[in-house]
């Protein structure tokens, strides 16, 4: 199973190179079904991950323009005080089990593991279907820009996701970006949340295989470089409704074996 989580490593940075988001919401269930590590501690493990591929592509984007500083300024402020808070005082003081229906012990792991499923199953279906979320706003509204920062940092502090899939559209609706600027921007906005959110974990005393981390973090940036040069061949809006379905499939598999596997 080692082997085929660092295989599936690679599509960690394949997705961020690709569409600007999808790195975390392969990330945890990579770390937790194949590499066999605990969901607390593998949301710590995924902000590290994705937070140095993601510095590595919004660099990318930096050089060909697409990085917008002030509009994801505006974003990772409030989106950090929200991280922080979930990740030094809601998460640490939250019961191991926290209670029962019927049979079925809700844990904190499991809770995280279904919410996280929950969660990809609604991103998929924004990635499924169509929309115009190619055309721009006429005006910036940095206010409503920097409350979806701050719920999207609750996002990343409690599950340990970049949040991309929240991100572009909201860079593109009240920021009124391009589509590459919005995954450019997107990126540099995950590096400064996932950083940040691990830092504080590593102050925390957060014990981690740093090993395991250093090899999926090399490989998902090699995906990051391939993912790159792969949206430069092919037209990344036909494939995230693919990307979807994937992430559709993901979610119901770990909601079945989180919860009605041990029903």
């Amino acid at each position: 199973m080692e082997y085929l989580g660092y295989f599936a490593s690679i599509l960690i940075g394949i997705s961020l190179g690709l569409i600007g988001g999808g790195g975390s919401i392969l990330t945890i269930p990579i770390l937790v079904y194949l590499f066999k590590i605990d969901p607390e501690n593998a949301t710590s493990y995924s902000l590290f991950i994705v937070g140095v591929t993601a510095l590595i592509g919004s660099y990318n984007h930096y050089l060909l323009g697409n990085l917008k500083l002030k509009s994801a300024l505006y974003f990772a402020f409030p989106s950090v005080i929200s991280l922080l808070f979930v990740r030094d005082i809601v998460l640490p003081n939250t019961p191991n089990h926290l209670f029962f229906i019927h049979n079925f012990d809700v844990t904190k792991n499991s809770l995280i593991m279904l919410i996280f499923a929950i969660l990809m199953i609604f991103a998929s279906i924004s990635m499924i279907r169509k929309s115009n979320s190619d055309k721009n706003a006429q005006e910036i509204s940095f206010f409503q820009l920097s409350f979806i920062g701050l719920m999207v940092g609750f996002v990343t502090g409690f599950l340990g996701a970049g949040g991309g899939f929240l991100i572009i559209p909201a860079l593109i609706f009240f920021a009124g970006l391009e589509m590459k600027q919005a995954i450019g921007t997107s990126l540099f906005i995950i590096f400064i949340n996932s950083i940040i959110g691990f830092g504080g974990d590593i102050i925390n005393g957060v014990q981690l295989d740093y090993k395991l981390l250093l090899i999926i973090s090399l490989i998902a940036i090699l995906g990051m470089f391939i993912g790159t040069y792969l949206s430069k061949k092919i037209d990344g809006s036909k494939l995230k409704p693919a990307f979807g379905w994937f992430v559709l499939i993901m979610g119901i598999y770990i909601i079945s074996k989180e919860f009605f596997y041990k029903l």
